[in-house]
């Protein structure tokens, strides 16, 4: 009798404890996640009295696949948009709250004995909230559409970013064991021209593949291909020297931008759901009872600088970026956790063996503390704040309340600014992509064609490649914004801004004749001199060469039409959403989004019937239904189930609207729920209440008539105008009982 291979049973083992305990932590009202790492501490070598795993080594790599996913999976929701949309509120919030939690982890790190590079990963560690959890507690706590739940949000979106950054760092950091400024230098760099190149050929790309492709995907499909790409990136990351997490992130993040983004991130779901379990789980497993009763004082003191900490750091960022004092109080105590992006950074440390091996277990007793926390933190702001309001000084409150209003009126920007703004952007990024690609393909592909076509043909040939793919994009380079209104205006304000001016054109010039010059000396092996007339004279080509000049501009117009995507339309909610933001006198005005539940009372009414002005004091500003946008409905615009609604209010009024909007048609109408259906037959004879009427005139709820047999002949679905006789055999579906009133 063949045995059961040790991967399946212990993977039987960890799904049916963790389905046990993750039930038992639902009913307690208890993040699922906490349930995941109790179910692996159950199941890990601590415990003894009840079956373990048996190989953890192959636990690691369904793990190390969890990660991916999870990674996958933050990157869908993360998308380059949303990034844009947060606003400047939720950027310096985060780099407040990193920066100072960092510091502060740093610094308890060393206090406590850990190593240099150990405490380094323990500031990481502590800086990093949890999307998940405090999603779930807002969710709980019927908050989604409070004020500060958006700017919360908001700052988790960035730390994805920074927390993928942050993986990058430390990894660079831990392979030299030292603070080399030189490497770690070049480590961002690197970094950044992987994220530019390969953020922008996706976008480039992928959006358009997808919709060409649609309506040939299936939901399996669309499975299989979303996590090969992710699986695809994963390898290029790693053999570019980066980790799979910061390759799953990207490929997540590009997909996020296709219309197909919703729908991936539906399917990915189940798949992403069973691999974080099985990575938490094994989080669990490595929780040591003797190193936690060993290291207990640690626990608790990291326990309170991340309450304490978070609190300060989000409070004082939120602050700073021109929020009111409730908001930044608000906001800073839904912080107070140590999130999933932890447990990778603490798996980062584990598999380079640069930390030492009590943090992993210390890190794992501190989060799930911290997540406990999390619903009374949030309670605890708005007590703490009424206490600081009753105490603060009068000229401190003058003074809060004055810094705010100045920070959220809108700042002049001059043309200068504009135009050197939105000219470095661009240009940025067609310069990464330009070196990235010359890079790979003098990496990668020249020496393919040397082998194969030797000489200088092959040089030829792999110079009409390169000079093919980059004659569009260093064109663009060289004429961006050079047309723009900002540029005109200035060209003809003064002479003294027209030497600015065409000095800005001549630096973007011989960037690209020194991109030019790389490139010859490197085919061609020929004299600097040589290679600066070949490249001036590939520029001067450039600049008279009509394709080159249609084809950049198509490259940029399918670029932009693919980033703005299905979200173009909403970009007047995102408008009035930045513009609350940034007003004064609308300050306690914001946005929120309510999904319309299939069961609600108010699904199928219209606007004019809803009354949200009049009944809730709030605005509607568009309504999303599947794919197509409705901004600025009008009174006699219908709201059906899953429509996306925009609203525009306070607090108070959004938070009445949504209760009116969840609220249930059975509970308006006092109906009951659904009762079986039955097929019957029934034999009329001159007792039945149906003989000699006609089927149209027969008013009951309780069933249908589906056939009626008369004389061996059947007839389905019988004419309105037929009348009943005595013998006819009636066939009906009605609920229980129902045939007693034919």
């Amino acid at each position: 009798m063949s045995e059961l291979a040790p991967l399946i049973s212990d993977l039987g083992i960890i799904l049916i404890v963790a389905g046990c305990v993750t039930i038992l932590f639902k009913w307690l009202k208890q993040p699922v996640i906490l349930g995941y790492i109790v179910a692996g501490f159950i199941t890990g070598p601590a415990v003894s009295f009840f079956p373990n795993v048996t190989d953890t080594a192959n636990i690691k790599i369904w793990a190390d696949i969890g990660v991916i996913f999870l990674l996958f999976a933050m990157g869908l929701e993360f998308s380059f948009r949303k990034l844009l949309n947060v606003g400047l509120s939720a950027f310096i919030a985060t780099l407040t709250i990193v920066a100072g939690m960092m510091f502060l982890g740093y610094t308890a790190g060393n206090a406590m004995g850990f190593t240099h590079i150990t405490s380094l990963f323990l500031g990481g560690m502590l800086s990093m909230s949890s999307t998940a959890i405090v999603f779930k507690a807002f969710n709980d706590m019927n908050l989604l559409q409070q004020k500060f739940t958006g700017i919360v949000l908001g700052i988790l979106v960035v730390e994805d970013l920074v927390g993928v950054v942050m993986l990058v760092v430390l990894s660079t950091l831990a392979a030299s064991q030292h603070f080399e400024g030189t490497a770690l230098l070049g480590s961002l760099f690197k970094l950044i021209g992987f994220l530019v190149f390969w953020s922008a050929l996706g976008i480039y790309l992928l959006p358009t593949l997808m919709k060409r492709i649609r309506r040939y995907i299936s939901d399996e499909i669309l499975l299989i291909v979303s996590l090969g790409l992710c699986l695809l990136m994963v390898m290029i990351a790693v053999k570019a020297g980066f980790s799979s997490a910061l390759g799953a992130f990207v490929m997540g993040s590009l997909l996020a931008e296709t219309i197909e983004s919703e729908k991936i991130g539906r399917v990915v779901q189940p798949v992403k759901d069973l691999f974080a379990a099985i990575f938490f789980v094994s989080v669990g497993m490595m929780i040591d009872p003797a190193v936690i009763a060993q290291y207990i004082i640690p626990i608790l003191i990291l326990t309170l600088l991340v309450l304490a900490g978070q609190t300060f750091f989000g409070t004082l960022g939120i602050m700073l970026s021109g929020q009111s004092l409730k908001v930044a109080l608000q906001s800073g105590c839904s912080l107070t956790q140590v999130g999933e992006f932890a447990f990778i950074i603490a798996s980062l440390g584990v598999s380079l063996k640069v930390t030492d091996s009590h943090l992993y277990p210390i890190i794992v007793a501190v989060s799930v503390v911290t997540t406990f926390f999390t619903p009374y933190m949030i309670r605890f702001a708005d007590p703490a704040y009424r206490l600081i309001e009753k105490h603060i000084p009068d000229w401190l409150s003058q003074l809060l309340a004055k810094y705010a209003s100045g920070s959220m009126a809108a700042r002049h920007q001059n043309d200068w600014h504009r135009l050197l703004k939105s000219m470095f952007i661009g240009v940025a990024i067609y310069l990464i992509v330009c070196i990235m690609f010359v890079a790979l393909f003098f990496s990668q592909l020249h020496p393919f064609i040397q082998e194969r076509i030797p000489g200088i043909y092959g040089k030829l040939l792999s110079a009409a490649i390169v000079l093919s793919v980059i004659s569009p994009l260093l064109w663009a380079v060289i004429n961006k914004k050079n047309h723009s209104p900002e540029f005109r205006k200035l060209w003809n304000d003064g002479r003294f801004n027209r030497g600015a001016l065409v000095s800005l054109i001549l630096v973007k010039v011989l960037l690209c004749i020194i991109i030019l010059m790389s490139v010859v000396v490197r085919l061609f092996n020929v004299a600097s001199g040589a290679a600066l007339i070949v490249a001036v004279a590939i520029i001067v080509s450039f600049h008279f060469s009509k394709r080159i000049r249609k084809q950049s501009t198509m490259i940029e117009a399918r670029f932009n039409e693919n980033f703005q995507g299905q979200e173009e339309a909403s970009d007047s909610a995102d408008t009035v959403r930045l513009q609350l933001e940034e007003s004064e006198q609308l300050a306690n005005l914001h946005t929120a989004n309510f999904v319309v539940d299939p069961d609600s009372y108010e699904a199928g009414r219209t606007l004019n019937e809803i009354a949200p002005r009049n009944r809730f004091r709030i605005n509607i500003i568009s309504i999303r239904r599947g794919e197509s946008w409705i901004d600025l409905p009008e009174s006699k615009e219908r709201i059906y189930p899953y429509d996306k609604i925009t609203a525009a209010g306070t607090d108070n009024d959004l938070k009445l609207f949504g209760q009116a909007l969840n609220a249930k048609k059975n509970q308006q109408t006092g109906t009951s729920g659904h009762t079986e259906m039955n097929i019957r037959n029934v034999c009329l004879d001159k007792s039945s209440s149906i003989i000699h009427k006609k089927l149209k005139d027969i008013k009951t709820r309780n069933y249908i008539i589906l056939a009626l047999e008369r004389e061996k002949n059947i007839m389905m679905n019988p004419n309105p105008d037929t009348s009943f006789q005595i013998g006819d055999i009636v066939w009906i579906v009605g609920r229980k009982g129902a045939e007693k009133e034919v």
